[in-house]
């Protein structure tokens, strides 16, 4: 592949040997051994279909080497449990997606892992929560679902002055968007159930990083197990061909419906990183590059959020985020459910707030959609 490509013609092409624009499915899990350097086999995370997957992830988050997994979670978990050991520390940002926080809660004491929960763009707290024995900053940005924004670059800066590895979660940001790594943090993670599959057909994770860390991960992802499938990865290969396009309309949408809600006197508060009033817009200009991705989230007020979600006519009351078509939820149900109440509260998850995964849909169809369901 040439260097230096835009991530749009990235998204697209690939380093192929076969004639064909598409990249073959690869189905054998039987695979001769004799006479080749590599052992293939799929839950080696080293099959065709596999590794187109993850040299294209690499050179769209401006990494050495990637691996793709069989979930979010999968990706998350293996990255986390490969850094650590009995009687290490680890700190999380508060504000997290349920499911890590839930599998920080239950397995981390089981591990004999430490760890504690900072807000996640108090650096002065982070700096004072740090030991002896913390080993790994986990954090997301933005962050599901209040948006918040963490300055990449600074703690990224502390980390390495303290030889502490980073890992961030790109999931709302994209690939597009913004590139952790190149701020100095050591490890992103996707949900690429969300933006890299596009469709919401599709389950699976990634880790990108250098190739020490990588093989490092890689080490005990064999072990976890967590791989995918070659038709999965065909069709992961598909969706990422669309990808600069799809976020870019997403971006451009969300905005548009940010600035809608704000304005909606029915709306009490509006989470966007786009608008000029976000506590964090700075940061996020300065490292999102002025784009600001397609997820927001809005408090109402004075309509009962349930009758709200069933008004709807156009926007799909649903689990997961990160698809062509637009979706809404309830975050206390749903992907922070698990979290108990006391938890949500503290950072600001209230039943009155609501989700915004935004589609590529013309945005006069959407926003006369929530018209209507708040009249």
């Amino acid at each position: 592949m040439h260097k230096n490509l835009h991530k749009a013609t990235d998204c697209i092409h690939s380093d192929t040997k076969f004639q064909g624009v598409n990249t073959p499915i690869y189905t054998s899990t039987a695979n001769r051994y004799l006479d080749y350097d590599e052992t293939i086999y799929p839950r080696y995370f080293n099959t065709g279909n596999q590794k187109i997957i993850t040299e294209k992830l690499a050179r769209l988050e401006k990494g050495e080497d990637a691996i793709v997994f069989s979930s979010g979670m999968a990706a998350i978990s293996t990255s986390i449990l490969s850094q650590i050991k009995s009687g290490d520390h680890v700190i999380v940002s508060t504000e997290i997606y349920g499911g890590t926080h839930k599998f920080i809660l239950d397995e981390f004491k089981r591990f004999g892992i430490e760890f504690n929960f900072v807000f996640g763009n108090d650096l002065e707290k982070l700096k004072t929560s740090v030991k002896p024995n913390t080993r790994i900053i986990y954090t997301e940005t933005p962050s599901n679902p209040l948006l918040s924004i963490i300055d990449l670059e600074a703690f990224a800066t502390f980390a390495k002055s303290r030889n502490i590895v980073t890992i961030v979660d790109n999931t709302f940001g994209t690939p597009i968007n913004q590139n952790p790594l190149e701020l100095g943090i050591d490890i992103v993670i996707h949900s690429g159930t969300k933006y890299l599959s596009g469709h919401s057909d599709l389950c699976f994770g990634a880790m990108v990083s250098s190739k020490s860390i990588k093989e490092k991960v890689l080490s005990s992802a064999l072990n976890f197990g967590g791989s995918l499938n070659a038709l999965d990865c065909y069709l992961i290969e598909r969706s990422l061909k669309t990808l600069e396009v799809r976020v870019t309309r997403q971006n451009d949408n969300a905005m548009e419906l940010a600035h809608y809600l704000k304005k909606n006197k029915k709306v009490r508060k509006v989470y966007y990183p786009g608008l000029e009033d976000h506590p964090e817009h700075e940061v996020a200009k300065k490292q999102m590059n002025e784009k600001y991705g397609g997820m927001l989230s809005f408090e109402l007020q004075g309509v009962p959020t349930e009758q709200f979600l069933k008004k709807l006519h156009l926007i799909a009351p649903a689990v997961s985020l990160g698809g062509v078509e637009t979706i809404i939820c309830q975050p206390s149900k749903t992907s922070h459910v698990k979290m108990s109440p006391k938890d949500r509260l503290k950072i600001g998850v209230t039943d009155d707030l609501l989700r915004l995964s935004v589609g590529i849909e013309n945005t006069n169809d959407l926003i006369n959609d929530i018209e209507q369901a708040l009249t």
